[in-house]
């Protein structure tokens, strides 16, 4: 029986840092990555509208026969992922859950930190995935938009990027935050300058990291792991022309991406759901 790949999703390239992690942690599987590069950002987005192109995209991953799906997009996991689950029976993997577990572990003071895009901060979701685990933790968010285009432009160690990141994580030192939530699949390419600007009593917490770990446990669980023995095969998919996804994907993934193919969603969206 041939083995199945691991499904990811994202609007666009920033699920790329939750692949980058997977692929380091379970070499050995093979994945299916789709950017939906034609209907980017889903922060803007209304939530039913979002829902219906996680549907999508997950009828389209499905049809490949994958084992597990990571909802690798901030947005799209605060607001489809339980709808996902509830059609879909492969197990299927948020990238805030994870995030919010480790961080309600890892704060001594109590006070947490969630940086994010507009929508991801707007939605809550960390917010109530942390006060579920421990409602006595305080939770202070930020969006960050501006990070995304740097993470994008490359732009991760110079003076723009240091002076945005000072700006927008000032007021959460004054806060006294000691864990902080990277919330947005982009911002681990700023780990570094996140980190100097945060100072090294705070902890950051790699959603994109702690999905990983989460996705290697479930298929340890259910004994869908591949033998180690193997080398995974990566396929990437897109929705809009390849080149910009190229460009981005390579400084992401270290020069690594392979073929990317264009791909339209009518046809899966005609499938229906997963029995």
């Amino acid at each position: 029986m041939p083995w199945k790949a691991i499904g990811i999703f994202d609007s666009g390239v920033g699920g790329l840092t939750v692949l980058k992690e997977i692929t380091r942690v379970l070499p050995q599987e093979d994945t299916i990555y789709l950017g939906d590069t034609a209907r980017v950002p889903y922060g803007t987005k209304s939530p039913e509208t979002v829902t219906r192109y996680a549907h999508e995209i997950t009828a389209f991953l499905v049809k490949r026969e994958i084992k597990l799906l990571v909802t690798a997009c901030n947005t799209a996991s605060a607001v489809s992922l339980e709808s996902l689950k509830k059609h879909y029976s492969i197990p299927i993997v948020g990238v805030i859950e994870p995030g919010a577990r480790s961080a309600a572990c890892a704060t001594r003071s109590g006070k947490v930190g969630v940086i994010g895009t507009e929508g991801t901060i707007r939605s809550s979701a960390y917010t109530r995935a942390i006060k579920r685990i421990n409602p006595e933790i305080e939770v202070i968010t930020r969006p960050c938009p501006l990070f995304v285009p740097l993470a994008e432009e490359g732009w991760v160690d110079n003076e723009v990027a240091r002076l945005t990141a000072r700006i927008y994580l000032r007021g959460l030192k004054d806060d006294g935050v000691d864990t902080l939530v990277l919330g947005c699949t982009h911002y681990p390419i700023l780990k570094g300058i996140i980190a100097e600007t945060m100072g090294t009593e705070v902890r950051l917490v790699d959603s994109a990291e702690e999905t990983a770990h989460t996705v290697a446990e479930i298929l340890r669980n259910r004994n869908l792991l591949r033998p180690s023995s193997e080398k995974g095969n990566h396929h990437f998919f897109v929705t809009d022309v390849p080149a910009g996804f190229i460009r981005v994907g390579n400084r992401f993934l270290g020069n690594k991406l392979g073929d990317v193919h264009q791909v339209s969603l009518e046809d899966s969206k005609r499938q229906g759901v997963d029995g």
